[in-house]
């Protein structure tokens, strides 16, 4: 391994603290002055370890008979050969050095939206839950209009929306180097709109056009693009790793939808979440044709031999179950 060599003092994530560079072995690591590399950690001895050149020009840690040793991968070692990738414990602190001829991989290629970063953004996210939870709130209010009702919503959209993308900022701080707090606020805000302009607009289909399918399996939908706010929440976070991400949200939303349609059917014996839609809207707003009297008393009409049948086969299996 060729001189100058490196200490780097590891995070829990494996993210790189701390960088000091030593020019020769061997590297005296102790918490004492006398070291070439100091570790202020009350767990590690004045005089912990040293790192010589081992006989095949790699590199060997040795404990110099400490109370607390050398720990990589959660056992002791007396001494520990070592490579650019070996992670070991003084103390409390991980470590790893790295000599100045290491391999590095080739640069990534950059991805980031970087427009998409800091304040605007989060902004945009904020606004747009703003305008969610006062549209639901008006949807839904009976009351003669009180403005504090309408501000205590306000309120709870940004304690809601702080607590989530910053609960995604602080993951992304901790594997992602990087909090980016106003993208998690703008993929939650857009995640929100998607759905509200969803449910908004099957429901006006469904009613308008007699597509009542667009209501009766909405929650499907609904499932399928919480995944997607899922997706780029984890894309954020580690924005290599498209194509599992991607797989496994993909999963998550096929089982919480087979979960659902089990729910359903042995709620309402049918896999759908309502037997109609599930919105009634003014009359105007109709554009199919609606069906006549007659027309719904000949759709009865076909539908009573078999009603009649089945009737006739469950009282003659009633028949055979008391004899």
């Amino acid at each position: 391994m060729k001189p100058p060599y490196f200490i780097e003092t590891l995070a829990l994530n494996g993210e790189v603290l701390h960088r000091h560079r030593v020019l020769e072995l061997p590297i005296r690591l102790g918490r004492g002055y006398e070291n070439d590399f100091i570790l202020d950690d009350p767990y590690a001895a004045a005089r912990h370890a040293i790192i010589e050149a081992g006989p095949d020009g790699g590199m060997v840690l040795r404990d110099l008979d400490t109370m607390n040793g050398v720990i990589c991968r959660g056992r002791r070692h007396a001494t520990l050969d070592m490579n650019g990738d070996t992670v070991f414990r003084l103390g409390h602190t991980s470590l790893r050095v790295r000599a100045a001829d290491y391999h590095v991989e080739p640069e990534l290629l950059d991805r980031t939206r970087h427009g998409w970063e800091g304040l605007v953004p989060g902004l945009i996210g904020i606004v747009l839950v703003w305008l969610i939870a006062l549209a639901n709130q008006w949807l839904i209010d009976t009351q003669p209009f009180q403005l504090v009702r309408y501000l205590q919503v306000l309120a709870y959209a940004t304690g809601g929306a702080l607590v989530w993308g910053g609960a995604w900022a602080l993951a992304n701080r901790l594997f992602g180097r990087y909090a980016r707090l106003g993208r998690h606020l703008f993929i939650l805000g857009s995640a929100l709109a998607v759905l509200a302009a969803f449910k908004a607009g099957s429901s006006v289909l469904a009613f308008g056009y007699s597509l009542d399918a667009l209501t009766r399996y909405s929650s499907h939908v609904l499932i399928l693009i919480a995944a997607g706010m899922m997706y780029y929440h984890l894309n954020t976070v580690k924005p290599h790793n498209e194509r599992r991400f991607g797989a496994t949200c993909l999963v998550l939303a096929l089982f919480i939808s087979g979960l659902v349609m089990i729910s359903n059917e042995q709620r309402t014996g049918s896999v759908a979440d309502s037997h109609y839609m599930s919105v009634i809207l003014p009359p105007d707003m109709r554009i199919s044709p609606n069906h006549s009297v007659d027309e719904f008393m000949g759709d009865v009409e076909k539908l009573k031999p078999r009603l009649d049948r089945e009737r006739a086969d469950l009282v003659a299996d009633d028949s055979k179950g008391e004899q």
